[in-house]
């Protein structure tokens, strides 16, 4: 087995909402809402939802940080193009819900395209009652 660098790096965005900005209250509502506009895309396919907070709480050594009270991830894939082999590797994708209490982040690696990186920020920026500066997406 050979290891390979296929785009450099994977920078993630993340999105914090403040819980009273949020239109929803809850990683499964929010969850929800995410894949309906995933559904409705008509180059994405939802996949699953996985509840990575449950599955890490009931492994024997399992840790989860007293600042996540929930998390879930959406695992999806917009697959436009399928030009190598490689590309299997870094698909499909996911969106990262947590609930920290006094807040909602959402997290999810870019992707190479940007038409599919401006679809993951529009579906999160959607999750704010009132959009503020200070929830701006960033780069990490």
């Amino acid at each position: 087995m050979k290891q390979e660098l296929i785009e450099e790096t994977f920078p993630i965005f993340l999105l914090e909402i403040e819980r009273e900005e949020c239109l929803f209250q809850s990683v499964e509502a929010i969850a929800d809402y995410l894949r309906e506009h995933i559904e409705a895309h008509p180059s994405a396919r939802y996949i699953a939802t996985f509840d990575h907070f449950a599955h890490t709480r009931e492994l024997p050594e399992g840790q989860v940080a007293d600042s996540i009270h929930s998390a879930i991830n959406l695992v999806f894939c917009f697959g436009l193009t399928l030009q190598e082999p490689e590309t299997l590797a870094i698909r499909p994708r996911s969106i990262g819900i947590c609930d920290s209490g006094d807040r909602f982040i959402i997290t999810f690696m870019e992707p190479p395209m940007p038409v599919v990186n401006a679809a993951m920020e529009h579906w999160a920026h959607s999750l704010i009652k009132r959009p503020k500066s200070a929830c701006a997406m960033r780069a990490s």
